[in-house]
């Protein structure tokens, strides 16, 4: 007996040109097809597919949120993403929600089947490409959010664009009308929130993170 698909993408043309392409496969057969993510979800529970092929933008539902979906309420029905979007950030989503692959629209015939065979047999296929991409993403993503607020008062940010601008401590104090002395504490507590041991570090790092802006 063919595997059951469940097509889903919001465009009619793609949903049409997806059951030629599965009906030249005597292996896999369309059991239905979906405009939706809501639409997906419906059809999961009422035809129980072998595997379903989402696409992600669509109305009323996106694709990422019926993924989730599926898989809370159908988790033995793998979902494989097929897409025209060829982004980290969809990818790690994707697959974090419970997506067995990811393809691109354009990957060739054989692949996508290859990759639904694995998905029925419970196996992720996803290449080592992507692989590494959707790592790579994710330990940004750590570190982004394991990065602590950093807080200067707005005397530190004016010390510190003057240092950004190449300024020294002198040209600072008299531009400031403040002591050299404040200038060079005003840096040492710059350098404890920062994290840095040099007006070069200070001045990249405020820079890289956004704390200041330096005006052309």
């Amino acid at each position: 007996m063919p595997h059951k698909i469940l097509i889903v993408d919001d465009h009619l043309v793609v949903r049409e040109g997806l059951k030629l392409l599965v009906g030249l496969n005597p292996e896999f057969v369309t059991a239905g097809e979906a405009e939706n993510g809501r639409e997906a979800v419906e059809l999961a529970g009422e035809l129980n597919p072998d595997v379903i092929l989402m696409d992600l933008y669509m109305p009323v539902m996106t694709g990422l949120e019926a993924i989730k979906e599926i898989s809370e309420k159908h988790p033995s029905i793998p979902v494989i993403i097929l897409t025209t979007y060829n982004e980290d950030k969809l990818m790690a989503e994707g697959m974090e929600y419970g997506a067995k692959g990811y393809l691109l629209k354009d990957t060739s015939p054989e692949n996508m089947f290859r990759t639904l065979d694995a998905a029925i047999r419970g196996d992720t296929l996803i290449s080592s490409e992507m692989m590494t991409r959707i790592q790579s993403y994710k330990k940004e993503e750590e570190k982004q959010r394991v990065k602590p607020k950093i807080y200067l008062s707005s005397k530190e940010i004016d010390v510190l664009e003057a240092v950004a601008r190449g300024a020294k401590s002198k040209e600072i104090a008299i531009d400031l009308k403040i002591s050299e002395r404040t200038v060079k504490a005003r840096l040492t507590d710059i350098y404890n929130k920062l994290g840095v041991s040099s007006r070069a570090e200070a001045a990249a790092l405020a820079i890289q993170t956004g704390i200041i802006t330096l005006q052309d």
